[in-house]
This record gives structure tokens, C-alpha cells and sequence, in this order.
């Protein structure tokens, strides 16, 4: 019988910040030496494509599994979930570093239960996926403490690669994981291998550049198929499965750094990793709910709603179209409705709007 292990996914950040680069390395280099996991890096996970090795290699995890990325946690669950690896809800004791003093009599958080008329995630095979946020603490024991935590509550039987895998990979991908490479504690590509092996890092898979996307990610917990998103978004990106239900259909159809179908959204249920404003990035929904202000009259600035149609006319006219405002795929009973957005993202969004 094969060794019990949990299997540690490091995804990269897409730049070259080397902090982060120290982070990464500092906490693969200790898993290393962990008999009990298996640790692998990948590239940024929202850059992955459906047939880059990296995401097949997700696709090969057939048992519990950590990722380690630079995304919200439910950015990073959905973005795992629409490339098909799914799994139940990890729940992490990780808190971000400056709500560390919060929550204090509360120290066993349970995952949020799925909103009752949520579509909800469909599927799921009997393991577990655990995502933690690399940008909540500067200190890499942090985060094996939560790992080792973990490890001690999963039960994962590995299995061989090419039992589980999806797809059909190309026999160079397969042989990058086959035959994985050592990696030095101090990141400087020495051989450790006969120690403790570990899955090649973005350097072994040079060949596959990954480049920058952007897309809308569906958060199905939040999502009531209310179809919304399909009826404001005039760019394709959307469309509906054999069930009805809403998908990300053409997401290179979606234009970069426009986020107006996640303001339009009444269950804020559309994320976009890479967007600055948090709710829109995947944050959790609703930890300021007491504290929720219109900066729209302290500024001046136009709604969430106004926003997106502005966004959205933008790169109709970029595109060579006509602007059509209010006119087309605003619903009436959307259309004075309040938005759902927290204090902390009314200031971002005010801010945007002022020529400073």
C-alpha cells in the first residue's frame, strides 16, 4: 500500500517580486523534508490554461490537497472548479494578519453554509481542497504550522499519475512529473533529489509560458443563475450548459481590467482575481456589513450600477460600437437597487472615480 500523503500546491506569482519568490521557496524547501506531503509548484493558478501541465498535474490529485497562491481563497476554489478539480471545501484556522486580534472567542471557524437558492457546485468527489492566501502573512512558518494542522486531519491514499489523470497530455508533460526534479532548500536549483523530491518548479517547464489573463470566475455558492451577467455583457463571454445553468463560455472574449458584470451581479457572485477592489477579487462577502456607506454622495461618484454601464460603454466604443447606457440588460428591479458592497470597496470605488 502506498504511502500516505497530502499534497502541497505552491502556485507562483506571475511576476518576479522576490519576497514572494523567498516565501514560495522558503516553505517548499521545509515541505521537502515532510514525509507526510508531497509538495509541487505551479504557475499563478488564474493564468493556467486547460491544457497547461501545470493545471493537469491538479487534474492528477486525486486525494486531499493544499494550495498555497496569491489570490482569496474563493477566487482560488473557483478558478480549481471551473478547470474540473474539485473537491469539498477545506476550512482554514488562517486569518489575515491584521485581523489576527479579531474573532478572539471565536477560534474554530466553520465554513459559511451555500446560500439555500445558490446553484451550488456539482460533482464533488470525496476529498477536500484547502486554499490559503500567501498574501495574509509575511512569514512562511505561519503557514507550515496551518499545513502541518492539516495534514493531521486529512486522510489522502495517493495513487499512480496516470490512473487519475484528465485528459491526454502530451508525453514530455507527463515525464516532467514522472520524473520530477530536486530542489535546494536555498531555492539555488542544487540536486536534493536522493533526499526528498519534489515536482519541478516553473523553471523546468520553461516551454509552457503562461501569459497574464483576464476573465470572470463564477462563485456557484453565491450564484442563483439569475442570468444577469449574460443579459449586461455584450462581448460573448457568456453562455449556459446543457442544465441551464450559467457559464464562463468565451473568457478571451472578456475585455481586460473590466470588471462591470461582478458590479451588476446581486449575489456577488462573479469574481475577478486580479481586480483591486476586494469583493470583486473574491474576498469574503459580507465581513463589513455594519459598516456600509455611500461614498457616492460623499464624492460625487456614480453607483456600482453606473460604473459598470460606464466600464461596459467604454469597450463598446473601443470596439467600434455605439454606447448604449441604461438601455440595454438592466433589469427594473435592478436598476435603483442598492449594491452590495462593503465600506472598504465604496471608498476604492469612489477613489477611482477622481482625477487626482
Amino acid at each position: 500500500m502506498a504511502a500516505k500523503k497530502v499534497t502541497v500546491v505552491i502556485a507562483q506569482s506571475p511576476g518576479k517580486n522576490p519576497v514572494k519568490r523567498n516565501v514560495e521557496e522558503s516553505i517548499a524547501a521545509t515541505l521537502l523534508l515532510d514525509p507526510q506531503v508531497d509538495v509541487s509548484l505551479v504557475p499563478h493558478l488564474y493564468d493556467l490554461t486547460p491544457d497547461h501541465t501545470g493545471m493537469l498535474f491538479l487534474k492528477s490529485v486525486r486525494g486531499d490537497m493544499i494550495i498555497l497562491s496569491w489570490l482569496f481563497p474563493r477566487a482560488a476554489r473557483w478558478i480549481l472548479d471551473r478547470n474540473a478539480v474539485k473537491g469539498h471545501e477545506g476550512v482554514s484556522l488562517l486569518k489575515p494578519a491584521a485581523d489576527d486580534d479579531e474573532d478572539e472567542d471565536d477560534p474554530d471557524p466553520e465554513s459559511p453554509p451555500e446560500r439555500p437558492n445558490a446553484l451550488g457546485a456539482w460533482d464533488l468527489p470525496n476529498r477536500k481542497i484547502y486554499c490559503l492566501d500567501l498574501h495574509d502573512h509575511a512569514a512562511p512558518q505561519v503557514y507550515l504550522d496551518e499545513i502541518r494542522r492539516i495534514v493531521q486531519e486529512c486522510s489522502v491514499q495517493t495513487v499512480d499519475l496516470l490512473g487519475w489523470i484528465n485528459g491526454s497530455p502530451a508525453p514530455e508533460q507527463l515525464q516532467r512529473y514522472l520524473n520530477p526534479v530536486g530542489m535546494s532548500p536555498a531555492g539555488n536549483g542544487a540536486d536534493t533529489s536522493a533526499a526528498a523530491p519534489v515536482a519541478p518548479s516553473t523553471a523546468s517547464v520553461a516551454d509552457e509560458t503562461t501569459r497574464r489573463r483576464w476573465y470572470p470566475v463564477i462563485d456557484y455558492s453565491r450564484c442563483t443563475n439569475c442570468m444577469e451577467c449574460i443579459d449586461f455583457c455584450l462581448f460573448g463571454v457568456y453562455g449556459v450548459d446543457n442544465a441551464d445553468r450559467i457559464l464562463v463560455e468565451q473568457q478571451d472574449n472578456c475585455k481586460k481590467g473590466c470588471p462591470a458584470c461582478s458590479r451588476v451581479c446581486p449575489e456577488n457572485a462573479i469574481i475577478f482575481p486580479e481586480h483591486k477592489t476586494p469583493a470583486i477579487a473574491g474576498s469574503e462577502v459580507g465581513t463589513a456589513a455594519g459598516l456600509k456607506i455611500d461614498l457616492s454622495k460623499l464624492f460625487g461618484a456614480p453607483s456600482a450600477l453606473e460604473q459598470a454601464v460606464l466600464e461596459r460603454d467604454v469597450e463598446l466604443v473601443a470596439d467600434g460600437r455605439q454606447a448604449v447606457g441604461m438601455s440595454v440588460g438592466i433589469p427594473k428591479r435592478r436598476s435603483n437597487a442598492p449594491q452590495t458592497h462593503d465600506a472598504l470597496d465604496d471608498l476604492m470605488d469612489g477613489l477611482d472615480t477622481l482625477d487626482l
